[in-house]
């Protein structure tokens, strides 16, 4: 067998590197704890990482004992799933659940080099609207997570899309090797459809403006396929904005454009809408679900499932309120802040 080369690490201007490849030490929080912890005391997250929100109100809600068996339906980094495992104590299984290939394989690795063995971890490869597939398999569970949050890794390479910030191709999707990407999705659809998904998906207050801008220059011959062409078709359509308040405005209408085009391009809300309808019956007597929202239409449709399902006498109790993260972790952890959690006990 041919000896493999060695491959050396991409070397960078300044002192610190600026882009994701490299970041070299804070892909290998294993081998530069010390880097790794800086930067998180920082209040950023580790490239390649992610820091998972308001675990301890989970535990504490969930109450998870050994000998259950549990979902996480949003599987992600795994840093939800390390600390509920942690709980069983080696008694008991958790399911993991992911549509993405190649951050789940990582974190599947992360979780048996941490000792976590097929009879305490599995992982399927599958979308959470299908959990009833897995409890024909599995048989009902007593805890279900879903963190509906996309994860760091994601958000971070620029291969994968997902932020205006970095240029890279107009991708968004959580399994890139199905479906369209959004730049294809742009190009199937027409601007009257893609100023009702603006709308719809995330209630962009610009969204006519910024459709028409697209539409010009997709017409004009310019290819919307990249992170960057959309941000600066955004840009251009928010040129009328006051200067004073124009670099916040263009932030902000990213942010909701790229999170319209992600829930299209991956049918969130459908996904969603089917995750919650087989929730009940995949629950065993007195099971516990806690589900994290990002945004209103996500919390909104949680709210609704949890509240029908009360007044049916399916679940016995519900959160009457959302419940946030602590200030503190906010401030430790920017992307905490839009976090909303509610939960749900079956009778």
């Amino acid at each position: 067998m041919a000896e493999e080369k060695h491959k050396r690490r991409v070397h960078y201007s300044g002192k610190y590197p600026k882009k994701f490849e490299e970041k070299y030490k804070e892909h290998n929080p294993e081998k530069y704890a010390d880097t790794v912890a800086h930067v998180i005391e920082k209040g950023s997250t580790p490239a390649g990482m992610h820091i998972s929100i308001m675990v301890q109100e989970i535990l504490d809600f969930l109450q998870i004992k050994p000998g259950q068996q549990g979902l996480d339906a949003t599987l992600g980094y795994g840093g939800h799933t390390r600390k509920m495992l942690e709980q069983l104590q080696g008694q008991g299984r958790i399911f993991g659940l992911d549509v993405d290939p190649i951050e789940s394989e990582k974190t599947t690795k992360r979780l048996r080099d941490a000792g976590f063995d097929e009879n305490q971890f599995q992982f399927r490869l599958i979308n959470f609207a299908n959990i009833d597939e897995v409890a024909a398999e599995a048989g009902k569970f007593d805890f279900v997570l879903a963190d509906l949050g996309v994860s760091s890794m994601q958000i971070d390479n620029p291969e994968r899309g997902f932020s205006y910030k970095i240029d890279g191709p107009l991708d968004l999707r959580m399994n890139p090797q199905k479906g369209v990407s959004a730049a294809e999705r742009l190009r199937e659809i027409t601007q009257e459809e893609f100023v009702g998904m603006l709308v719809e998906n995330s209630d962009e207050p610009y969204a006519e403006k910024i459709a028409e801008k697209v539409f010009f220059r997709m017409k004009k011959g310019d290819a919307m396929d990249t992170t960057t062409a959309l941000r600066e078709a955004i840009e251009a359509a928010l040129v009328y904005v006051p200067k004073e308040e124009r670099a916040e405005a263009v932030k902000k209408s990213c942010q909701r454009t790229f999170q319209a085009l992600r829930i299209d391009v991956n049918s969130e809300f459908e996904v969603l809408y089917a995750f919650l309808e087989k929730l009940p019956g995949i629950l065993n007597p007195g099971g516990r679900v806690a589900i994290l929202t990002f945004h209103s239409g996500e919390d909104r449709m949680v709210k609704k499932a949890f509240k029908e399902n009360f007044r049916a006498g399916i679940f016995s109790d519900i959160s009457k309120d959302v419940i946030r993260p602590s200030a503190e972790e906010c401030r430790s952890n920017g992307r905490a802040r839009s976090t909303k959690m509610r939960w749900a006990i079956k009778a």
